[in-house]
């Protein structure tokens, strides 16, 4: 922190170029101010203490200019520190760079040798079960050939099994419709007159033959 000599006539406040150590230097005499209550009771010492690193550090931010301006309108991030903040972005940058380069090459090592490994412990395996050849059954694929021959018509049977279950719904569906009218005066009569008690005898043309 560089202090600016200025004239008798000129600002009376200390000029100062980094905002940044002048409050460094607040806290370090903060813990120097904490020690001048030694002795007071805990009450007394917590308000006392407040007030006087309060009045403290507002003594000194009005005292001061950060590179002419004001406490409150001096930036709290300094060039120099921006400055730094951009050269460790571009060191991550590379850094990040050189390990997507050289960090594949490493792992792709480690890998082949895991694979080689895990080859090695799989011959170490042995078969405790010897494989056994499938043999196809000539009485069941026989079967099967009839069923897949005999598959078609059966399909269209029961094809013809369900249109002809539908036409008999329709015709019973029919009956039913027609049991269900209420017959008409003139049927009724004929019904009278072919089902009923007084109906009149059929005359015969023909006498009845004598017996012998």
């Amino acid at each position: 922190m560089e202090v600016v000599e200025s004239g008798a006539n000129e600002e009376y406040r200390v000029q100062v170029t980094s905002k940044k150590k002048v409050t460094e230097q607040l806290e370090k005499y903060k813990e120097v101010l904490k020690t001048a209550l030694k002795g007071q009771t805990e009450e007394v010492k917590q308000a006392l203490l407040s007030e006087l690193l309060a009045n403290f550090e507002a003594a000194v931010q009005d005292n001061v200019l950060v590179n002419g301006l004001p406490w409150e309108e001096a930036p709290d991030v300094e060039e120099d520190e921006a400055d730094d903040l951009e050269s460790q972005l571009d060191d991550n940058i590379v850094e990040a760079t050189r390990r997507r380069r050289a960090y594949p090459k490493k792992i792709l090592r480690h890998a082949v040798h895991s694979l080689k490994a895990d080859r090695k412990l799989m011959g170490l395996y042995e078969n405790t079960a010897k494989p056994q050849e499938a043999f196809k059954d000539p009485e069941q694929e026989s079967i099967m050939n009839d069923l897949s021959a005999a598959a078609p018509g059966v399909v269209k049977q029961a094809i013809q099994a369900i249109k002809s279950i539908n036409s008999l719904q329709k015709q019973a569906e029919g009956l039913c419709e027609i049991l269900d009218m209420k017959p008409s005066l003139a049927s009724l009569e004929i019904h009278g007159e072919v089902f009923g008690c007084g109906r009149r005898p059929i005359r015969r043309s023909a006498a009845p033959c004598e017996e012998s």
